[in-house]
Parts: structure tokens; C-alpha cells; sequence
């Protein structure tokens, strides 16, 4: 049976959970929300989005945008993500109107793009993935969400490989026996450089000595379009 909780149900109950952990009242938060650029998230506005407010079908609650969302996780010093699925604190959450409410952890991977949703089901104690055609686009949901999907397995593998290539660095400047790990380290790095510019994806900067070695060592498919800037 589906639920009638909403996510924004959910959304307004963690706001005040979290503002309460933190011993604020809503004046405060009000006045966090204004530091950070909403002075009309007001002290009425955040009850109307904590309690709902009285009209002329009953109690109706203040939903709130994804730019309020993120002033709100900052205002309380909580990552946004969290607001909407609480892990560790809610058995369940809902999803869409169409399908059952599902373990919080299941529907943060999905909203990170780490796995696939599955609203259908269960079928033999399994959910399984959606295989339907899109609109007759010939694109099958499951895949075409993969493709979506596939940065958010690049970006976090970059920032890896580019941390465990700089230490290698740093060792083989120690000790010359380390250059063939730091050239090891090096082509990890540069497949995941070159997969992420076949995908036509935006590269973050990336240290100036290890672009050069890159292209030294001819690792990349397309060295002009490595953007050497130094990073933080």
C-alpha cells in the first residue's frame, strides 16, 4: 500500500528536527536563512513549512524549493541530501505516488546517481529494474538512466587517482626506485581523464606536474584539453 507521506512531509519534519537539535528556535533560523541571502524565509514562512497552516481544505503545508533546500542544510549545518533522507532516523521514505516507500539508504543512492531505481515490485521478494522504451525513443529507461548516471562514478574515482598519483609524485622526488610506481599511478589517472573527455565531461583543474608528466609519457587522448591550473 502507498504512502501518503510526501517528501516534503519528511523535508519539513527534518527541518525541525535538526533546528531543534541545535537548540535554535525558528526566530534564529530565520535570521540564519537571512546571513545567507533568504530574508523571506521568515519566522511565519518556517512555521507554515514545519506545522502547515490553517485553510480552507485544512492544514496546508508550505512546500519548499530546491534553493530553499540548500539555505536550509546550510542554515543547519546539515547536508541538504540528509534533510530530505534521513538515514539512520526513519525506517522508510516515500518515493513517488506510484510506488511504496523504500529504505532511506536505497533512495539516497538513487537520488546520487549509484544506483538504479526500482519501483517495481516485488516480484519473487526482488525489485527490479525498469526495461520499458521511452516514449517509442527507442532508449530503455534502465539504460538511459546509466548513461545519465555515469559521471558520478567519474568525478570521485578523478579526485583518487589524483591524490594517490601526487603522493606518488611526492615519493619518487624522494626516492628515483619509486618513478615506475609513480608512472603506474600516472596511467591510472590518465584513463580516467580520457574517459571523462570522450564523455564530453567539464574536467576540474588538475596539478600542473602531473598534466606535464602526463603528456610526457603520451598517456592522453587528447592532451589540449587538460586544463593545467594549479588546485586548492
Amino acid at each position: 500500500m502507498h504512502s501518503h507521506l510526501t517528501a516534503g512531509d519528511v523535508l519539513a519534519a527534518q527541518i525541525r528536527r535538526h533546528r531543534e537539535r541545535l537548540g535554535m528556535n525558528r526566530e534564529q533560523l530565520a535570521a540564519e536563512c537571512a546571513r545567507l541571502g533568504r530574508p523571506d524565509l521568515t519566522y511565519s514562512v518556517i512555521v507554515t513549512i514545519e506545522t502547515g497552516r490553517s485553510g480552507g481544505a485544512g492544514r496546508k503545508r508550505r512546500p519548499v524549493t530546491v534553493d530553499e533546500l540548500l539555505v536550509f542544510g546550510l542554515a543547519l549545518a546539515t547536508p541538504p541530501l540528509l534533510l530530505l533522507l534521513p538515514l539512520g532516523s526513519e525506517a522508510t521514505v516515500p518515493t513517488v505516488p506510484a510506488a511504496d516507500p523504500r529504505d532511506p539508504y536505497t533512495v539516497w543512492q538513487w537520488m546520487t546517481g549509484e544506483a538504479t531505481p526500482t519501483l517495481d515490485g516485488p516480484i519473487d521478494g526482488r525489485y527490479v529494474p525498469d526495461s520499458r522504451q521511452i516514449a517509442g525513443t527507442g532508449h530503455t529507461w534502465a539504460a538511459a538512466w546509466a548513461t545519465a548516471a555515469y559521471p558520478v562514478s567519474l568525478y570521485p574515482e578523478l579526485a583518487r587517482r589524483r591524490e594517490t598519483a601526487h603522493k606518488a609524485r611526492l615519493r619518487a622526488s624522494l626516492h628515483p626506485s619509486a618513478q615506475t610506481e609513480y608512472a603506474d599511478r600516472l596511467d591510472e589517472l590518465a584513463q580516467v581523464v580520457n574517459d571523462m573527455t570522450r564523455a564530453s565531461l567539464t574536467l576540474p583543474d588538475l596539478p600542473p606536474e602531473l598534466v606535464e608528466d602526463m603528456k610526457r609519457l603520451e598517456l592522453l587522448d587528447h592532451p589540449d584539453q587538460i586544463n593545467p591550473k594549479g588546485i586548492e
